[in-house]
C-alpha cells in the first residue's frame, strides 16, 4: 500500500506542472478571450436593446403626434361647425328681421290703402247722396213726359 501511496505521490507531484499550466491556460483564457467577448457581446445587446427601446419610444412618441393631431382636428371641426352655426343663426335672424320687417312696411301699407279706399268710398257716397235729389228729378221730368203721352 505503500507503493501506492508512492506511486499517487509521484503522479500528482507529476501533474503539478499540468495542473499549474492549465490554470495558466485558463486563466489567459479568461483575459484573452472570455473577457473581451463578453464585454463586445454585452456590447451589442445593449446596441441592440438600445435601438429596439428607442424604435418603441418613436413609435411611441408618434402615436402621441397622431393622437394630438386627431385631437386638433377634431377641435378645429368643432370651431368650424360653430362658426358656422353662429353664421346661419345670424343669417337666420338677419332674414327674420328683414320678414318682419317686411310684414310691417305691407301692413302700414295696407291699412294706409284701407284708409284711402274707405275715405273714398265714404266720399262717394257723400257724393251719391248728394246727387241723389237731382237724379230723382231728372229721372221723373224724364219719365213723367212719356207716361203723359208727351213728346220728348
Amino acid at each position: 500500500m505503500n507503493d501506492i501511496i508512492q506511486q499517487v505521490g509521484t503522479l500528482l507531484l507529476g501533474a503539478v506542472p499540468t495542473v499549474l499550466l492549465f490554470i495558466a491556460l485558463v486563466l489567459a483564457y479568461q483575459f484573452l478571450i472570455q473577457g473581451p467577448l463578453t464585454r463586445t457581446l454585452a456590447e451589442r445587446r445593449a446596441r441592440t436593446s438600445g435601438a429596439v427601446e428607442d424604435a418603441h419610444k418613436a413609435i411611441a412618441r408618434a402615436e402621441q403626434r397622431a393622437a394630438e393631431y386627431a385631437e386638433k382636428l377634431r377641435q378645429a371641426r368643432v370651431e368650424i361647425f360653430k362658426a358656422r352655426e353662429q353664421r346661419v343663426q345670424q343669417w337666420t335672424a338677419e332674414r327674420d328681421a328683414a320678414v318682419n320687417e317686411a310684414r310691417k312696411a305691407a301692413g302700414v301699407k295696407v291699412a294706409q290703402a284701407k284708409d284711402a279706399i274707405g275715405a273714398e268710398a265714404e266720399t262717394a257716397r257723400q257724393t251719391i247722396h248728394a246727387s241723389a235729389g237731382e237724379l230723382a228729378s231728372q229721372v221723373v221730368r224724364a219719365i213723367l213726359p212719356l207716361a203723359a203721352g208727351g213728346a220728348r
